[in-house]
């Protein structure tokens, strides 16, 4: 397989269909083309003003069944961080990974300071003594020896700060703490700053087919890194359900800044769903649901993209397992999109 991002393609049933792998940029670890986002299963927590900061109540046992069968699905990458649910969310997985760990590329993130019995976020710290503790801790609730890609979760970190950071995993690396390091962030200069690393394997960011994020894919182009894709689903809104009024630990309930799409109190903003609308007929061709059509423009877009979708259930893995099969849209497919959007 190559190492550069791109997918292979094998004979199934008599067919060509891509296969459901990819390679994480320059690191040669191959997993899944599509990953699952661990953040939903976290549960409910908050910042110290109350704000939501998950996606409401969630059930244990049906998040653990949701990951087995992703896992029996092809989904070999799973991303989680140690602040979603503060902590929460990566015991969930470890306890559902079990004896399975070495079946999956497991990624995390760190940065952010909680207290686990609040369930409340109560700062950052971008220190490299942080994040040696912080990976520690992110072991011991996962249940493993080392972590895949281990991501600093600080997006608007300082330079001089992340340069620091990048050295503290290069020795994580060398103690085989961690396989690869990556940050999650939205801005491609700052990006830039952890590519310089030789164990910086990829970014996370925000993409999906109503937000595009043309100079982070183009930095991925050039770094051979991959493009871990944040929001695949427009934090819902592309899931296919309408989303009217959403319950109160939701945090899409009450919007930060930063969270487009939604209104407070009344959930999905009309303008984005007129959007969505346009987008329903090419996105939903071929016998795709409009989640799948999302994730097969993202593989369209790029060869470099591992979408990451949330779930809480196992009707939605299947659901976002599906699209594997599809593979990505077309060119012609993808031109229409652009038309639409006006892009």
């Amino acid at each position: 397989m190559e190492t550069n991002g791109t997918t292979r393609t094998t004979r199934t049933n008599g067919a060509d269909k891509t296969t459901t792998t990819r390679t994480l940029g320059r690191s040669g670890i191959e997993v899944s083309a599509l990953g699952f986002g661990c953040w939903a299963i976290g549960g409910e927590w908050q910042s110290p003003d109350g704000q939501p900061l998950g996606w409401g109540k969630v059930d244990d046992e049906e998040s653990v069944r949701a990951i087995r069968r992703a896992l029996d699905l092809g989904v070999t990458f799973f991303d989680t961080a140690d602040t979603y649910g503060a902590g929460h969310s990566e015991r969930v997985l470890g306890r559902a990974l079990g004896k399975r760990r070495d079946d999956v590329v497991l990624a995390t993130k760190w940065g952010n300071l909680f207290d686990e019995h609040t369930r409340t976020r109560v700062g950052q710290d971008a220190s490299p003594d942080h994040a040696r503790s912080a990976l520690t801790a992110s072991l011991t609730r996962l249940g493993t020896d080392h972590v895949d890609l281990y991501q600093l979760h600080i997006s608007d970190a300082h330079p001089d700060q992340a340069a620091r950071l990048r050295e503290a995993c290069e020795e994580f690396v060398r103690e085989g703490l961690i396989r690869a390091y990556a940050w999650s962030t939205d801005d491609p200069a700052r990006a830039a700053v952890f590519a310089e690393g030789e164990h910086c394997t990829a970014v996370q960011h925000a993409i999906n087919v109503l937000q595009d994020a043309p100079e982070m894919l183009a930095l991925c182009e050039e770094s051979n890194l991959a493009s871990i894709n944040r929001s695949p689903l427009a934090m819902g809104l592309l899931a296919g359900k309408r989303q009217g009024a959403l319950e109160a630990g939701d945090i899409r309930s009450r919007p930060p800044a930063w969270l487009e799409g939604f209104d407070e109190g009344s959930g999905a903003a009309p303008d984005w769903l007129a959007r969505v609308d346009a987008l329903r007929e090419i996105l939903t061709s071929d016998g795709r649901t409009l989640a799948q059509g999302s994730l097969a423009w993202l593989w369209a877009r790029s060869p470099r993209t591992v979408p990451i979708p949330g779930f809480r259930s196992v009707a939605q893995a299947e659901q976002n397992a599906g699209a594997l099969e599809k593979g990505p849209l077309t060119a012609e497919q993808l031109a229409e999109v652009d038309r639409i959007l006006g892009r």
